[in-house]
């Protein structure tokens, strides 16, 4: 019935809720109670069908139903049922004949809920026990005989078979047993008398029927009475009744009752108990004169929903008998419901899709019917909901996409409400939180970057810092920057920048030059940690500066080696004639670039100049015939570069009109080394005056229309030569030598006032001049400034003051409104109705607010607004009092406010960064906290406290500010997160206070080094092992964060065998896992210790070591050596073995050895081949040949033996030896056996193979060569047939061998060719007279005359290959 009605509703499950998943039917055990600990129950993965590992993946687990007690669990490793707490069936099931506790098995992905029935056996471990020790019955002695006494009977807490199956009374005179179901009666079997035995003592046993038995005994004492004949009868056999649960204490439940037909003491009845559990005495009493059973307890419907007990009714004299009251407890919704988390997934990932189940949740409610139907549902605002699943379960699954960016934590409140009156409900607040995956990219604060960097840098240097945000945590959001591969001028771009990965600042690899590129780009990545990562690029911009760093060049005069420039200047020359021009660069640019010309050292100072930034020479005067005919300048070139640089040259002037006229010439060059080189000196000292003076000529001309020109333009009245215009001001006519714009200084000459110089003068638009005043009326302020009359501090109700008594009155800010805070009084000394007086407020603004009314008749001043000393501390009130005639008189009412502390301490963080460095000095200032009351003295009075047992404290700064500082080192490993409770309390009275939470994260340093989790790790590798096999994993742990606990695992350099260990090991820095490099070998090292460093990636970094130990182990690669006998090429070597020998003759011993080891070493030896193997047997392990018979005339003198010797591996190897053993007396028999056998067969051998194949070479050969000339006639003739008795003309055809001599032929070049003739060649038309054969070198050459024009005739030359005798040429 129950299976029929689970799947049943599985079904409706299934259709309504599609996604749900199934729920199964009942599982079933049986097994005795008391059962030990860990005892197992059944294997429950196999009834279910599951594997034993799908019990562990599906996190199985018991739940229990509607109790907190657990009595079994589930192993999880092999899917046993087992018992997990004591089982005692008479404590759970009571008098209940079946015993079944009811848990259920939940499995997750998919959900599945499994009940699990377990049925408890009872074991005899209960005696039967009667209710009391002594039972007392007083019998009249006049009571006949077979009169019936009821005895109450035992109880046993076990059922079935072996509850109390059976009585016993000791034998006595007077009385039998008689047993009826559960009525026990003792019966009168022979009458009493009272003279003889007034008492007498009855022992009743109750035997239960289990194995082994047990029993229980009490004793029956009798007292022998005169009267007492009729016992208690009650009114009802069974009485029921209904009691609510939790019913209070002392409440009837009902009344029982007995009446006894005896009179006097023997009638009286009294109720008690029978045979109940203590339990029920512990919730229940009787009243024993009235009957009344009432509460004394507490109820409840959910332990027990019914209660069984047996009242006794007892007269005087001890007569009794038994009711049944049955009392039904009735539920009360008393329980609210129990929100259980079952599983939870947490954290969360963030890309979990919408309809993720992450949590199960189990509402239990211990209530019935509808008290426990339980509706579930959690808050609105959350990406979460319930979904109603098997039973009482919910599974809590996603409903939108979740972003940890924007929300990391989730606090779920599951609310659970049951359906009873009134209803009950709780909740259950479940915290979720969202793990982190890697879904943002880095992303660059700025979209491009640029730095400026002069040139010539110094290597290292910073240009610029790259910041990139990634909203992802730890490692997902730690950034890596790095640059992207390209070229800067055909150069890998990492050659001129580098960037540091961790905080994003590029520094110049090299020193840059302005002259060879004035900027670049690269790109910078800024990658993240996550797996797969994510990455963002950003352009940085680099723009390099110019530094004045090249001196100026100077590119005419050059000089060249020894020579020496030389300029001709004419005689005649007048002033300002143009003699040469230096010409120099800068690779400079702006204004380090700019070259200035001066003439450091000349012959004569006055007689040339040069212009400063042209270079161009001049004469300053004419040529004179005094002035000296060589003239030497050193012409100085300098940039304007901070500091500048220069570059000199000499110039080397001749004042003639001719070189004729220059005889000196010769004293300031260099001697001529030849005449050739004279010559060509000379001829170009001509070409060079020539150019110079045509150039001059030109120069002069321009230069004349060029002075003609300023000199028309120019207006002063006092000439400006040469228009020269100092520094610091600009030639901006843009006429003169300058390209750009320069900045000169200004000097004016005494008639600069008749130039054409205009000053303008410019004025800002908010000066005054300096004969104005500055005039502003009040009014204009008024604007900027506001009203200054109104005081911040005092509001009043009046406008005019009123010099009259005062009225002063003190009110607290926070008096009710309604409440008479004062009462004026005025007396008017008339009588009658004109002594009435009214009171008012006078001179009252409208716009004012005044907080107050009076009363006209009265004078009560009375509050009715609401008074706030913060806002106002006191009010002046000017009264009136007037009479019905006019008469008025007036007083002032001064209120003081006074004080309320009504305002909290206000808490603000003034500055707080949330974050703290775990190396932070003890006394860092954390935060800095202002903390405001708006009360006034002891009540704005405030303390700060932040909570005790925490490393921080408060200390006083300014006024209302607090300095929230350390008081000992953090420790991050220990505690990352601290939330301080900031309590402010003021001084008033009563103390108000306010808190203020804040969380202070405490930031990661490389203070801890990685730690191996052991100290030394070994590990053992075959031999001959592939290269790159992965050998041992290591693992260090760094309990730093981020980027500090990033392990790398590096080899510690050492050396093996005199080898560095890198060329034996490998070691992934990532991972840990060591690898061979190559293949080792056990029998050259068999153990290698190398040591290992784990270092963080912190700044800086911190490491630890550990030693690995690689022991290779032994492989049997290696056969064995046979070190005896030695084989020695064709020779023999014999053992011999006289005739006379005995069994066990020691022949020889073979020796042999394996370089192996261990197994792998051990050898051993077998005859595997014998002349006569009956003769000889070798020893398995020694390898001693000895005979094993006696040796007789009949044995061979020659015995062959082939001895196999193998190692003990998998697979063994082995190796043999042949051992020639001779059996003679003497020496020459042995010889002459020996002679002739093993060397002359083996030569006879190998001579007869040689010659073999000799023969079939030389065969071939041959055959083949006889077959190619047969062919070789045979195409020859078929070719002659073919060409003779042709019809076509003859083509003149030169065979090669041949070659046309005379070069008169169409060939071109010398070619050689063989001449093939035909048996009938004879016939042709080849004649004597018009070719001829000639040699060319060794060759036979025919020689074209070139007359031949007729026909070709056959002739011979001296040796031609005519001679050849099978040739067909016939010579005529």
């Amino acid at each position: 019935m129950d299976s029929t009605f689970i799947a049943f509703r599985t079904r409706i499950f299934y259709f309504v809720f599609l996604w749900l998943h199934a729920a199964y039917g009942d599982i079933s055990y049986s097994f005795p109670e008391e059962m030990k600990r860990g005892s197992v129950i059944g294997n429950i993965a196999k009834d279910l069908g599951l594997e034993t590992g799908a019990i562990s993946n599906r996190r199985a687990r018991i739940d229990t139903d509607g109790t907190d007690k657990r009595y079994c669990d589930i192993n999880l490793k092999n899917g046993e049922l087992i018992v997990a707490d004591r089982i005692d069936r008479e404590e759970l099931c009571g008098e209940k004949a079946s015993c079944i506790i009811k848990h259920e098995l939940v499995l997750e992905n998919p959900l599945e809920l499994h009940r699990i029935s377990l049925h408890i056996q009872d074991i005899n471990d209960n005696p039967p026990q009667f209710n009391e020790g002594l039972i007392n019955l007083e019998i009249h002695e006049s009571a006949v005989r077979g009169a019936r006494f009821v005895i109450e009977e035992a109880h046993d807490a076990d059922v079935g078979q072996n509850s109390v199956q059976q009585y016993s009374l000791k034998k006595n005179d007077h009385f039998v047993l008689v047993v009826d179901g559960n009525m026990i009666e003792l019966v009168l079997d022979k009458e009493l008398d009272r003279e003889k035995q007034q008492e007498m003592n009855l022992l009743l046993t109750a035997l239960d029927g289990g194995s082994p038995q047990r029993s229980g005994t009490v004793v029956i004492h009798v007292t022998v009475l005169d009267a007492n004949d009729n016992a208690p009868v009650f009114s009802q056999t069974v009485y029921k009744a209904s009691l609510p649960e939790n019913s209070p204490l002392d409440t009837v439940v009902v009344t029982v009752s007995a009446s006894d037909a005896d009179e006097g003491v023997n009638g009286d009845v009294s109720y008690d108990f029978g045979h109940v559990s203590e339990d029920v005495k512990k919730i229940f009493s009787i009243d024993r004169k009235v009957g009344e059973i009432k509460v004394i307890g507490t109820i409840d419907y959910e332990t027990t929903t019914s209660f069984e007990i047996r009242v006794k009714a007892k007269d005087g004299l001890g007569l009794s008998s038994y009711a049944k009251v049955i009392i039904s407890i009735t539920d009360v919704n008393d329980n609210a419901p129990v929100v259980n988390l079952k599983s939870l997934t947490n954290p969360i990932p963030e890309n979990v899709s919408p309809g993720t189940e992450v949590g199960i949740i189990n509402v239990q409610d211990r209530d019935s019917e509808n008290n426990r139907q339980v509706r579930c549902s959690i808050q609105q605002n959350a990406p979460f909901k319930l979904v109603p699943s098997i039973k009482n379960y919910y599974s809590l699954v996603t409903t939108g996409q979740l972003d940890r960016e924007l929300v990391s934590d989730y606090n779920i409140t599951i609310t659970a409400t049951d359906e009873g009156s009134p209803p009950l409900s709780s909740s259950k607040t479940v915290q979720l939180s969202v793990a982190d995956i890697n879904d943002n990219p880095p992303v660059f604060e700025e979209q491009s970057y640029s730095a400026s960097v002069s040139e010539n840098n110094k290597p290292g240097s910073t240009l610029c810092s790259v910041t990139a945000r990634d909203p992802d945590w730890r490692q997902n959001g730690t950034v890596i920057y790095s640059l992207l591969a390209g070229e800067v001028n055909g150069a890998p771009v990492s050659s001129y920048l580098s960037v540091n990965g961790d905080t994003g600042v590029i520094h110049a690899v090299r020193s840059f030059d302005y002259e060879q590129f004035r900027s670049f780009k690269v790109h910078v990545m800024a990658r993240d940690n996550g797996s797969p990562p994510l990455s963002s690029n950003v352009t940085v911009s680099v723009f390099i500066s110019d530094v004045n760093d090249n001196s100026p060049q100077i590119l005419y005069p050059a000089p060249e080696g020894n020579s020496f420039m030389t300029e001709l200047v004419p005689k005649a020359a007048h002033g300002g004639s143009l003699v040469s021009k230096v010409i120099a660069v800068d690779a400079d640019s702006g204004q380090n670039a700019w070259l200035s010309y001066h003439i450091v050292k000349s012959t004569d100072p006055g007689l040339f100049t040069i212009g400063l930034h042209s270079g161009e020479i001049r004469t300053q005067r004419d040529i004179s015939e005094s002035d000296s005919m060589k003239q030497n300048l050193i012409v100085s070139v300098k940039d304007n570069g901070q500091p500048s640089l220069s570059a000199t040259c000499s110039m080397y002037l001749l004042i003639s009109d001719n070189l004729a006229e220059v005889p000196e010439l010769k004293d300031i060059s260099y001697d001529e080394k030849n005449s050739k080189l004279t010559s060509y000196l000379i001829i170009a000292l001509v070409s060079v005056s020539t150019f110079f003076l045509t150039f001059i000529i030109i120069i002069l001309g321009v230069r004349f229309c060029r002075r003609r020109k300023p000199r028309l333009l120019f207006d002063g009245a006092v000439a400006i030569p040469s228009a020269y215009l100092p520094p610091n001001y600009a030639d901006v006519d843009g006429t003169g030598t300058l390209r750009s714009t320069y900045n000169y200084d200004a000097y004016l000459t005494t008639g600069s006032r008749t130039s054409d110089f205009k000053f303008v003068t410019s004025y800002n638009d908010n000066t005054l001049p300096a004969d104005q005043t500055l005039r502003k009326s009040p009014s204009d302020f008024a604007e900027v400034f506001g009203d200054s009359n109104v005081s911040p501090e005092v509001r009043t109700c009046f406008i005019y003051p009123v010099k009259d008594s005062i009225y002063k009155v003190s009110v607290l800010e926070n008096v009710l409104r309604g409440t008479i805070i004062a009462k004026v009084s005025a007396i008017d000394a008339d009588q009658g109705y004109n002594s009435n007086v009214t009171y008012s407020f006078t001179h009252l603004e409208e716009d004012s607010f005044c907080p107050f009314e009076i009363n006209s008749y009265t004078g009560e001043v009375k509050l009715t607004g609401d008074i706030d000393y913060e806002i106002l501390p006191n009010y002046e009130i000017n009264l009136q009092a007037k009479d019905p005639w006019g008469v008025v008189g007036a007083s002032k009412l001064i209120i003081e406010i006074a004080d309320v502390n009504d305002n909290n301490p206000v808490i603000t963080m003034a500055s707080y960064s949330g974050k703290i460095s775990e190396d932070s000095a003890p006394g860092t200032v954390v935060a800095l906290i202002s903390v405001q009351d708006k009360d006034s003295g002891k009540n704005g009075q405030v303390h700060l406290n932040v909570d005790e047992n925490l490393p921080f404290k408060i200390k006083s700064s300014l006024r209302n500010y607090y300095a929230l500082v350390t008081e000992q080192s953090l420790d991050r490993e220990k505690r990352s997160k601290y939330n301080l409770t900031l309590t402010a309390t003021d001084e008033g009275s009563p103390a108000l206070s306010s808190r203020k939470t804040v969380v202070l994260d405490v930031t990661d340093i490389n203070d801890n080094a990685p730690a191996f989790s052991q100290s030394v790790y070994s590990t053992q590798v075959m031999e001959n092992n592939s290269p790159g096999v992965n050998m041992l994993q290591i693992h260090a742990t760094d309990p730093d964060q981020g980027q500090n606990a990033r392990i790398s695992y590096l080899l510690i350099d050492s050396e093996v065998n005199g080898n560095p260990v890198s060329t034996y090991f490998s070691i992934n820095t990532e991972s840990g896992v060591i690898q061979s490099l190559r293949s080792f070998d056990y029998e050259q090292v068999k153990e290698y210790k190398i040591r290992v460093k784990a270092q963080d990636g912190g700044s800086p970094p911190l490491h630890s070591n550990t030693t690995v130990i690689v022991r290779v182990q032994d492989q049997n690669d290696n056969p064995p050596q046979v070190l005896y006998p030695v084989q020695t090429g064709g020779s023999l070597v014999a053992e011999m073995v006289p005739r006379s020998a005995d069994v066990g003759y020691l022949v020889t011993k073979v020796v042999a050895v394996d370089v192996d080891s261990g197994q792998n070493a051990w050898l051993s030896y077998k005859l595997q081949k014998a002349t006569d193997r009956a003769l000889f047997e070798v020893g398995l392990q020694n390898g001693e040949i000895r005979t094993i018979r006696q040796v007789t005339d009949k044995d061979a003198v020659k015995q062959r033996l082939t001895v196999i010797v193998e190692d003990n591996g998998q697979p063994s190897r082995s190796a043999t030896v042949i051992v020639n053993v001779a059996v003679a007396d003497s020496f020459p028999e042995v010889l002459s056996e020996f002679t002739d056998s093993t060397h002359d067969k083996e030569y006879n051998d190998n001579l007869t193979f040689y010659l073999v194949l000799a023969l079939a070479v030389v065969s071939f050969l041959f055959i083949t060569c006889l077959v190619v000339i047969i062919s070789v006639k045979i195409y020859r003739w078929r070719q002659s047939r073919i060409l003779y008795h042709s019809s076509l003309p003859v083509i003149p055809y030169y065979p090669p061998r041949y070659s046309d001599t005379l070069g008169t032929g169409t060939l071109q070049h010398v070619y050689n060719y063989e001449v093939c003739r035909t048996t009938d060649s004879r016939k042709s038309d080849i004649k004597k007279s018009d070719c001829k054969f000639g040699r060319a070198g060794s060759q036979n050459v025919l020689i074209m005359d070139p007359s031949c024009t007729g026909t070709m005739q056959r002739i011979q030359s001296e040796k031609s290959i005519l001679d050849e005798p099978d040739s067909p040429l016939e010579v005529s």
